[in-house]
């Protein structure tokens, strides 16, 4: 049985044109699964009775089981969904009074590795496919248009982070489709300003993804120069800081925004000093060596949620906001991301689902310490 939800429109018209139907059956079909959230053939009503017979014979709308749901105090609601071999990703679903954000997951685990990362710690077991990416958008919007009582074709989400768990420019050609149904008019009509990819900075698939379907991007950055990045990001060693700078600014060419957002997870006694904070301005601007031009961007700070496994602590708040205060008087937009879902691991980092670690992710993390540089003492 084909799954559906593995196709772009494009890929669609190819599947109904092996069947000897034309295009405006493909974007007849596409618009029933994904705007109206249909997954029954018989009731796609508009479909001629032949084809109906013919994909329910041969294909299916497949959406990911859901193990469990948990609605936070604070309106974010996370759902786990099984993915098969006894692995689980965790979505998360956002209320903010201008939108509603949902952030999905693209790999059961990751293997990155960030020392501040729940996911990381888990290790990593496949990627997911698109159709188990784009099931996690097609569940969540329709689930929460029955359970808010919107009316026809009012959104729930409209506004999509490729940041859960997984390092999505890692599973390219399954992300890629996904991120087109995100996009296309008879799908979700989402905006390109409104779906951001993060990475931790795939210096070759940021240039591809400029090439191929150019969103808005965020860097997890989270150091000022490489050797601590080295030990906090472990991608860095094989693209350091002016490779992944260069990538950015080339990203900027094509990218729906004028500014890479940078994300930075405040680790207290880690990476919070105002001498780091400095650090960060001179490698924006192309004051260092990293840097020899400067990047337009966001920098957005991120309290750190901490996890036993981690040994690692979230910077005071007084500390975040001397950082803050040093990067925006810099003339850098600086934002403080406000903590979300806390009461159900939802926050940024926390998400851990249950995977079966196939990359010894531990045994390799417990091999390299993390040096405390200021500040409070943290245990490595």
């Amino acid at each position: 049985m084909v799954n559906l939800l593995d196709f772009d429109l494009e890929g669609l018209v190819t599947h109904c044109a092996a069947m000897g139907e034309k295009r405006f059956r493909a974007v007849q079909l596409h618009r029933w699964i994904h705007q109206k959230g249909e997954s029954c053939f018989e009731r796609m009503s508009d479909l001629a009775r032949p084809l109906r017979q013919k994909l329910a014979a041969s294909a299916a709308v497949k959406a990911l089981e859901p193990i469990a749901e948990q609605l936070s105090a604070d309106g974010t609601v996370k759902w786990l969904f099984d993915v098969g071999a006894g692995n689980a990703v965790e979505t998360v679903f956002i209320p903010e009074a201008d939108r509603g954000t949902l952030c999905i997951s693209s790999q059961a685990g990751c293997a990155i590795g960030c020392r501040f990362c729940s996911t990381g710690h888990q290790g990593f077991s496949r990627n997911l496919t698109t159709g188990e990416i784009v099931a996690q958008l097609w569940h969540a919007e329709h689930r929460l248009r029955q359970r808010l009582g919107l009316p026809a074709g009012a959104r729930a989400i409209d506004n999509v982070v490729m940041m859960g768990m997984g390092e999505p420019l890692q599973n390219y050609s399954a992300l890629v489709p996904a991120l087109r149904t995100m996009l296309d008019d008879h799908g979700y009509g989402l905006s390109r300003r409104r779906v951001t990819v993060s990475t931790s900075g795939v210096v070759p698939m940021i240039d591809r993804l400029s090439e191929d379907c150019p969103v808005a991007l965020a860097v997890s950055l989270h150091a000022p120069d490489d050797t601590l990045r080295d030990e906090l990001v472990p991608l860095n060693r094989k693209y350091p800081l002016r490779e992944l700078l260069g990538a950015c600014r080339r990203y900027l060419r094509r990218a729906p925004r004028d500014f890479i957002t940078f994300e930075y997870c405040m680790l207290d006694g880690v990476n919070d000093s105002p001498e780091q904070a400095r650090g960060l301005v001179s490698l924006i601007r192309g004051e260092t060596s990293a840097s020899s031009e400067p990047v337009a961007c966001k920098v957005n700070l991120i309290p750190f949620n901490p996890f036993p496994a981690s040994g690692l602590k979230r910077s005071p708040a007084s500390r975040v906001q001397v950082f803050a205060q040093v990067v925006s008087e810099a003339g850098i937009v600086t934002t403080v991301r406000k903590t979300r879902g806390d009461d159900i691991d939802a926050a940024c980092g926390q998400l851990a689902g249950e995977v079966q670690d196939r990359t010894d992710v531990q045994t390799r993390l417990s091999r390299v310490p993390v040096r405390v540089v200021a500040g409070a003492g943290v245990s490595s």
